[in-house]
């Protein structure tokens, strides 16, 4: 069963990101997910499976507000 993940969903990932933040917005859903680093803004594609393996912690969009 896919983890439940929406756009505006915040996701913490286990390795950083260069820019040295952990936390991304989900900004696209699918096959392939278009996430945004909350640290520099970068925006990445990955796939469903490597983005659900690498997930710590999701925090739902009403959580973020």
């Amino acid at each position: 069963m896919p983890m439940q993940l929406n756009p505006g969903d915040r996701v913490t990932l286990k390795k950083t990101h260069p820019c040295g933040s952990k936390e991304f917005d989900i900004l696209r859903t699918g096959a392939d997910f278009r996430i945004k680093c909350v640290g520099c803004g970068h925006e990445i594609w990955i796939t469903r499976p490597n983005l659900e393996r690498r997930v710590r912690k999701v925090e739902t969009k009403e959580k973020n507000e």
